[in-house]
């Protein structure tokens, strides 16, 4: 089994590339490229592989100009930080669709589906639930995450735009923190709540106590362990740790 990958940044290509030869160990890896030029080249002088992971955004336009132009046959896993691209990448072959950071077992799920695909006799079948899917997809692309949380702050209710949180913490209650380090008490019952409403390229579950916003984070440093410890503009009462098995998700999303 042959799979092509796109992917213009290096840290994003060596994560992924080790997330699937986990996965999937007997596969042959090839790439990655990194500009849509240098794949039009690639696919002139080389047969199609047996799937393509793509990012869409490479280093000089979107992938979907690549199938567009060659009319590519085989399926295509796309990776990207941007929701929006979610529609058009179903209608390109599109056998799944993952955002960044890319989660190891969505990557397993996509696998999945590529692998009924191959052994489905009734291609059609399985088109029928990539509609399905793109019917799923258009309800997503329509969601709309929250951009302002009320607190409490002494006897009156207040409203907190995002572009002041620092950061949630779970002690007992569920605290907004904001970026001049008021802590006001918020209604939530679970940082679960939160995290379903908020937009994960700008705010990161970073373990079971803490949800930090991105603007928030000063600097981070990694422990001889594999654990990172996040650096926050304003003051934490503890270190604030991302697990190891987070940390390659976490650097990618980092530097988006």
């Amino acid at each position: 089994m042959q799979i092509l990958m796109l992917e213009d940044e290096p840290l994003v290509a060596k994560n992924l590339e080790k997330l699937v030869r986990e996965l999937l160990p007997q596969a042959t890896l090839l790439g990655p490229l990194v500009s849509v030029e240098a794949a039009l080249n690639w696919f002139k002088q080389n047969a199609e592989p047996d799937l393509i992971l793509a990012d869409i955004q490479l280093a000089d336009g979107v992938s979907f100009d690549i199938f567009h132009e060659l009319k590519v046959s085989c399926p295509i896993i796309f990776t990207t930080a941007y929701d929006e691209y979610a529609i058009r990448a179903f209608k390109v072959n599109s056998i799944d669709y993952l955002l960044k950071p890319i989660d190891k077992e969505y990557l397993k799920s996509a696998f999945e589906k590529f692998s009924r695909w191959q052994n489905t006799p009734d291609k059609e079948v399985f088109s029928h639930q990539l509609r399905d899917l793109l019917h799923d997809l258009e309800h997503r692309a329509a969601k709309q995450y929250k951009h302002r949380f009320t607190a409490h702050y002494q006897r009156a209710v207040v409203a907190v735009p995002e572009t002041r949180v620092a950061y949630f913490v779970r002690e007992e209650v569920i605290w907004l923190v904001t970026t001049d380090n008021q802590r006001l008490i918020t209604d939530y019952q679970s940082l679960d709540e939160i995290e379903d409403l908020l937009d994960p390229t700008q705010f990161i579950r970073a373990n079971r106590q803490y949800i930090v916003r991105k603007e928030a984070l000063e600097s981070y440093r990694t422990h001889y362990s594999g654990k990172i410890e996040l650096s926050l503009t304003v003051p934490v009462k503890e270190e604030i740790i991302i697990s190891k098995d987070k940390a390659a998700q976490f650097r990618i999303w980092f530097e988006l």
